[in-house]
């Protein structure tokens, strides 16, 4: 495997495990996308093949240090790229070369040659983006979980406005003779939107306070409800993930053991040997028993009548639910759902409820599971020792 392949695996991991969900933009679609992207700069420029791979490691290390804070996080990155190179025993003047690379990403750091400018251009090509309005919204909803600042509309196309205008340019030719256009274009996006903003303001002014005082309510309740739903999904995926590990290892060690092992304890020298293994597959086969239940679904399907769709006992949220309706009900049931927003937040609090108790029951099976597994290991091991000592 390359050094790339291994440090794309290793980043992915990392951002997978450690990186909270509340980075909707600092996280592993950004980073792959501009490794990507400078790709696309290093195939149109002259750039040796050791200077490539530099490149395209310090830009998928750039943004680890997010794991930790968002503030220095460049240092924090270096620290852990040199980690990752020292394991793979690169050289201390390759690893210092990545650093300075890294380095270079800092958003007022005007680059000194032509791998920092690639690198430069690299992590702000989406300001060439066609969708750089949904990028640019995520990093504002980042912004807004992180505590850096809330900006109304106006203040955030204004700002990103001054950013694209004034205070950014590409520094590679391939940047500027292929992005520049794209990157005026989105410029005059923003202009027509705060075109936009400016006409508004006028017919609002009156009841402007009243709708931005409900507008922060409702977005701090949205964003409440999507943070949690994030963090339910994320640690399901996490005890998916172990128990296919622990199904994927003990089906290893019944595999070696049954081909290996067994085939041996039919001679009587080895009959000391029969306990041991007997107790080795069976905590494997406990183990994954344990591991199928932790990931198997647990569907609960309910009936109910019009009068329950009427008073609103219903979760329309949840398809064990619905799945037994006909289109037509479901569809005006959701017509009334989606006009309140009271029955929108109390059907999503159910379904936040029952992912809760699904969760509980995936992580106690899955306690359960590494229990079996640590114990049976141990007393396999114990047993195979006494097994040899007392022959």
């Amino acid at each position: 495997m390359s050094i790339l392949q291994k440090a794309k695996n290793y980043v992915e991991i990392l951002f997978k495990d450690k990186l909270s969900s509340v980075y909707f933009y600092h996280n592993f679609i950004h980073t792959a996308y501009t490794v990507n992207k400078a790709e696309e700069i290093m195939k149109n420029t002259p750039v040796s093949e050791e200077d490539q791979e530099k490149v395209l490691v310090a830009l998928w290390f750039h943004d680890t240090g997010y794991i930790e804070c968002a503030l220095n996080h460049e240092e924090r990155s270096v620290e852990l790229m040199k980690a990752f190179l020292q394991e793979e025993n690169y050289p201390e003047n390759y690893i210092a070369d990545v650093e300075k690379l890294i380095l270079a990403t800092k958003i007022h750091y005007e680059p000194q040659n032509l791998l920092e400018k690639i690198v430069k251009d690299a992590d702000f090509s989406h300001f060439a983006g066609h969708d750089y309005n949904d990028i640019s919204d995520a990093l504002r909803k980042e912004w807004e979980l992180t505590n850096v600042r809330c900006f109304s509309n106006e203040e955030w196309n204004a700002g990103n406005l001054d950013m694209l205008k004034n205070k950014h340019t590409f520094y590679t030719d391939y940047a500027k003779e292929n992005w520049e256009p794209l990157k005026k274009k989105n410029i005059k996006k923003i202009e027509k939107k705060l075109e936009k903003e400016e006409e508004k303001k006028e017919e609002k002014k009156e009841n402007s306070e009243g709708k931005k005082d409900k507008e922060k309510s409702d977005r701090s309740v949205d964003t409440l409800f999507r943070v949690t739903l994030n963090n339910h999904t994320r640690l399901s995926d996490i005890a998916d993930s172990k128990a296919n590990i622990l199904l994927s290892v003990n089906a290893v060690i019944i595999s070696v053991c049954l081909s290996v092992l067994v085939p041996k304890l039919d001679t009587p020298k080895n009959a000391h040997l029969i306990l041991p293994s007997f107790i080795l597959l069976l905590s494997s086969v406990l183990t994954i028993v344990f591991a199928i239940l932790s990931t198997k679904p647990n569907v609960t399907k309910t009936t109910f009548t019009a009068n329950d769709i009427a008073n609103r006992k219903v979760n329309l949220l949840f398809f064990g639910n619905f799945h037994q309706m006909l289109f037509d009900d479901y569809h005006n049931a959701m017509k009334d759902l989606i006009k309140d927003r009271d029955y929108i937040y109390d059907s999503m609090v159910k379904d936040l409820y029952y992912l809760g108790k699904v969760l509980d029951r995936k992580y106690k099976l899955l306690s359960i599971t590494y229990k079996v597994f640590m114990a049976g290991i141990i007393i396999s091991v114990l047993s195979f020792g006494f097994a040899f000592l007392s022959l």
